[in-house]
């Protein structure tokens, strides 16, 4: 494991960048209407991760005047994207440095008591800490979230198995609890092992978006992430494309290119965003293909042995390099390399059962 070091506490840039502004431009006016709700979710996440590294932003924020006018009529007609919208409302207050109609839609919020039609302990940990930025406190929705969530965090073993939807569970969790960085979220030892499971098949399997959200989620609760994953994804991010002969961004990849710009703020060394569609085209962001899924390769390996399975990386080591294309061989070796708990992590991932299996 990584060794402990103070939390990620966001520095306030005291300039706007080009990059941001031009993101800003591309979020709020040029891939989306206003109307639609994947034009909520992306700005209240390219928002989110302007704020919580704590960047000037009025330039942008000049571009998001018409719709914070509108926001309480819009949550009125539409509340049942309460999050996203005080979000985005929260966000442009606090980066602003003014406003009080975010705790008004707080305080709306409470007393329809939209958080209670949450059944995600997930979206109430996500509604409790917005409602809290404005002071309201939901002791109706609070009742053992937390120990919910940390019990879920610290089975450490399901964290070595490939699940994209506990993973991003398992980074979300962290992110409230620590207030996107801004107090300990007092991670115990197994979950900090459970973000660097999840970390190592992440690498594995080249998904810079989740990887991404690990290595914020890691520093966000004191630990710096491997730099080997660190230095993958600067050199990821900069292969972005920008096809200005795609029209259609419903399935692109945004998210991924905004959560491999916010590690490298709040895990690596940079400032501010590092990289934005060129001005003119339309706004796509595509990832770059590797043409090779190691992760896969990895698994085919392991459960074709059947019965000559163990959880022995030493011993299973030679037989699956042998089965492994010469591309992912060296992304495992990569991954083995970036974390001494790789070992552990294989005897999870090896999944081999301590089921007694009846004679045939």
């Amino acid at each position: 494991m990584s060794n402990v070091i103070t939390l990620a506490v966001p520095k306030r840039q005291e300039t706007q960048t080009p990059n941001a502004v031009r993101l800003a431009g591309a979020f709020a006016c040029e891939r989306r209407s206003e109307n639609d709700v994947f034009w909520l979710k992306e700005n209240a996440e390219f928002l989110n991760v302007v704020q919580a590294t704590g960047q000037d932003a009025q330039e942008a924020l000049a571009l998001y005047d018409r719709f914070y006018e509108t926001i309480e009529t819009r949550i009125e007609f539409f509340p049942q994207y309460y999050r996203f919208l005080l979000s985005i409302c929260l966000d442009i207050e606090d980066l602003r440095g003014q406003g009080d109609t975010g705790e008004k839609l707080v305080r709306w919020v409470q007393a329809e008591g939209l958080a209670l039609a949450e059944l995600s302990d997930l979206q109430r940990m996500e509604a409790r800490r917005l409602m809290a930025r404005r002071g309201v406190l939901c002791s109706n929705i609070d009742d053992g979230l937390d120990a919910r969530a940390r019990t879920f965090m610290g089975r450490t073993a399901q964290f070595a198995l490939p699940n994209k939807k506990i993973a991003y569970e398992l980074t979300h969790a962290v992110f409230y609890l620590s207030d996107y960085g801004s107090r300990d979220p007092e991670l115990t030892a197994e979950a900090m092992t459970s973000l660097e499971f999840v970390g190592l098949w992440a690498f594995v399997e080249q998904n810079a978006d989740l990887l991404s959200e690990i290595c914020v989620a890691m520093r966000f609760a004191g630990r710096t992430p491997p730099q080997d994953w660190l230095a993958w994804l600067r050199g990821h991010t900069c292969r972005f494309g920008h096809d200005p002969g795609m029209s259609v961004v419903a399935s692109d990849n945004y998210h991924e290119f905004l959560m491999c710009q916010w590690a490298g703020m709040v895990a690596g060394a940079a400032d501010g965003f590092t990289a934005a569609p060129p001005p003119g085209v339309v706004p796509v962001f595509q990832s770059p293909q590797t043409g090779f899924a190691p992760l896969r390769e990895l698994s085919e390996s392991l459960y074709g042995m059947h019965n000559r399975r163990t959880a022995d990386w030493s011993v299973m080591r030679p037989a699956i390099w042998a089965d492994l294309s010469p591309a992912a061989r060296d992304q495992v070796a990569r991954a083995e390399a970036s974390s001494a708990c790789f070992e552990t992590f294989f005897a999870h991932f090896s999944r081999v059962s301590s089921m007694p299996r009846v004679a045939s």
